[in-house]
């Protein structure tokens, strides 16, 4: 049984969650490819922009060029490939004006639940309102999840022995106090990221001229005990980390803190760092689809336990879109072939009368013309029904969503969907690859569509 609506019920043809930079593109593609199809996005925060109106630490910037990491459909202009904050912020939004896009969101509105209701095909989402502190439904042949991959509202905590400790400040980047004056502070920057990185520069206040100074040795500090690629490039325009180093009031430490204390920090070594303030910029909680309760007539589904299919739909999960961009090139460049391939499926959908489209490890087109199973094929259980398991995915092995080591994305195993070593659920290796499946590749494979009344066709 699927739940019940109410006469307040809003209802949509796609609902997109989160007004960031994918929440905006999939608008887009939207509006341009299905013209006759109403849309809304809803935002749980006050503002468009996702990750670059949350982040509001010094020196915040792209860490890929903005030539491939902006819009297609609206190109970035400006020379500087690598952009502050406030400049992507303020392009994201004058893309989202331009094309009329941000008459369509529904501000300081957080997804918390969404109900597949097989009777009527369509889901049933659950929304509290921020502001009013009120609770409301909307109904939708499709969802799209463009909420990124961390948790907005909690950060990873950082497991930095006894740093509860400290009697100065405590700060994650994801919450930058905006009104801290650091001037004359001693800081210390714990990580080793894009987040560190980009912080470093500008605390340290820039001087002028790039290279690493002849007494910070290139061992240990610039050896990382990991391959490119395997963590995150870190971009760092004019060699602005290397300038800061040269400054004479900064420094770099390599190695485990032993233990934090009420000034400081003791290393493994033993040597210690006097402090101000800390910043545990230690990377981001993981989080799928903003945290929202995913359900199928009422039955709790775990992403973790399902793999992705082409990287953009979760197993079992009908008319469901969670987009997930590259760690290897621009994220834009993923999520754009996510909201083209959903635009396909909407339009195969629109043109043979189907209801919906769910990824599945079962038959998905059978043997026999009359698209029944039989006796003696393997069956598999798919949300309380029986299909016939497709032998094409026997033995396939589970490989790494974000095939990264990074430490937060070490820590989130157990909460990301899987993905496959062969077919539509192999991860994303090359952007030219999924440009062109998300076009003209195969949309069927792997895919269970169905009609009125819950009438499965090829």
């Amino acid at each position: 049984m699927g739940s019940i609506s109410t006469p307040n019920t809003e209802e949509f043809d796609v609902v997109i969650v989160g007004a960031g930079l994918s929440g905006i593109n999939a608008a887009y593609r939207v509006q341009t490819q299905l013209p006759g199809y109403t849309y809304t996005i809803i935002e749980a925060r006050n503002a468009i922009g996702g990750t670059w109106d949350l982040f509001r630490y010094p020196g915040i910037r792209s860490d890929s060029d903005l030539h491939t990491f902006g819009f297609p459909w609206r190109p970035w202009l400006a020379a500087k490939a690598i952009a502050d904050g406030d400049s992507i912020r303020n392009y994201i939004r004058e893309s989202a004006e331009e094309f009329g896009i941000d008459k369509k969101i529904q501000y300081n509105t957080k997804l918390v639940a969404a109900d597949w209701g097989s009777d009527e095909q369509k889901w049933f989402l659950s929304t509290e309102s921020k502001n009013k502190g009120s609770s409301g439904k909307l109904k939708a042949r499709f969802v799209v999840f463009s909420t990124g991959y961390y948790d907005y509202d909690e950060p990873l905590k950082a497991n930095i022995p006894n740093l509860e400790a400290f009697k100065g400040q405590t700060i994650h980047p994801q919450f930058w106090p905006e009104d801290l004056d650091y001037t004359g502070k001693k800081m210390v920057i714990i990580g080793s990221g894009a987040t560190a990185i980009t912080i470093f520069p500008v605390a340290a206040k820039k001087a002028a001229s790039q290279n690493l100074p002849k007494n910070i040795p290139l061992d240990p500090h610039f050896k990382p005990r990991y391959n490119p690629w395997e963590q995150r490039l870190c971009v760092c325009p004019d060699g602005d980390f290397y300038t800061a180093l040269k400054n004479g009031n900064t420094d770099i430490v390599t190695g485990n803190i032993k233990s934090v204390t009420e000034t400081g920090l003791i290393m493994d070594s033993g040597k210690e760092i006097d402090a101000d303030i800390i910043i545990t910029a230690t990377g981001l909680k993981i989080m799928l689809a903003g945290g929202t309760k995913i359900s199928i007539d009422g039955k709790h589904v775990n992403p973790n336990e399902k793999f992705l299919w082409k990287n953009t739909m979760i197993q079992d999960v009908p008319n469901a879109a969670v987009i997930i961009g590259y760690t290897n090139a621009s994220w834009t460049l993923g999520s754009d072939t996510a909201a083209l391939l959903i635009c396909r499926i909407l339009k195969r959908m629109e043109s043979m009368n189907l209801t919906s489209a769910t990824p599945s490890l079962g038959r998905t087109s059978s043997p026999s013309s009359n698209g029944y199973i039989t006796g003696s094929e393997e069956k598999l259980k798919v949300n309380g029904n029986i299909e016939a398991r497709d032998p094409q995915w026997d033995g396939m092995k589970e490989m790494k969503l974000l095939d990264l080591n990074s430490t937060y994305v070490e820590k989130a195993k157990g909460i990301l969907p899987k993905t496959g070593d062969r077919g539509p659920w192999q991860p994303r290796s090359s952007y030219f690859a999924d440009a062109w499946g998300s076009v003209f590749g195969n949309i069927t494979r792997g895919v269970r569509y169905e009609g009125g009344g819950g009438k499965k066709v090829v």
